[in-house]
């Protein structure tokens, strides 16, 4: 939550772009994690670190991924991820959480309501990066390790289509495949009826009613 708080305040108080405010915690976190690994080590930095169910109280390890109690890191992680939705849902349910997705929603719309729309930018990135070490966290628990180059070539992947997207498609198209989705979404709900009666409907047996 803190990289979160970093990335919304380069955001918001200086200026930058959303996209290079997130590179630049990321290149600052690397240190910081090469820190925490090597926490208590000789050279107080360390690239890799094992984490075993041995040596560590985890909360979800693949060792007992076959086991039928409570300790199968399925069950754990499934009370995890509905104890998750529900406090996200009761917190979107708030007024703070209403600003939250009002703003974005709209953040111009949300502006002229009063909403203070840097404090909600910088709520939802915390908000974000908190569930996104959390994941991470549970991750290495059950892998039995943590690099520091984990989930590197992921961030690549994501941050050259958000680029791409924004710089070349937006330009290009000007929201044309946003309403060519909607007009295909909406073609396809309104012929399933169709579709229903002609083909999936079967037919009504001559002579198979009697009248009086």
């Amino acid at each position: 939550m803190l990289a979160g708080l970093v990335t919304g305040l380069l955001h918001t108080r200086c200026g930058i772009p959303a996209i290079l405010a997130g590179i630049l915690t990321q290149l600052a976190l690397y240190s910081v994690n090469l820190r925490i690994m090597g926490w208590g080590t000789a050279t107080g930095t360390q690239a890799t670190l094992p984490i075993r169910v041995d040596n560590y109280a985890l909360l979800v390890s693949s060792r007992h991924i076959r086991a039928a109690g409570l300790n199968n890191p399925l069950f754990l992680l499934a009370l995890l991820v509905a104890a998750v939705i529900a406090v996200l849902y009761w917190f979107f349910g708030t007024e703070l959480g209403c600003a939250l997705r009002a703003t974005g929603s709209n953040s111009s719309m949300s502006r002229a309501q009063g909403i203070n729309t840097d404090t909600t930018k910088v709520l939802g990135l915390m908000l974000s990066n908190g569930l996104v070490a959390l994941s991470g966290a549970l991750l290495a628990q059950y892998q039995g390790s943590a690099t520091i180059d984990m989930g590197r070539g992921a961030i690549v992947i994501g941050l050259a289509a958000v680029i791409i997207g924004q710089v070349l498609l937006s330009r290009i198209f000007h929201n044309f495949s946003l309403k060519l989705l909607s007009a295909l979404v909406v073609a396809v709900f309104l012929s399933i009826p169709f579709w229903k009666s002609q083909y999936f409907t079967k037919a009504v047996r001559k002579g198979g009613t009697s009248h009086a």
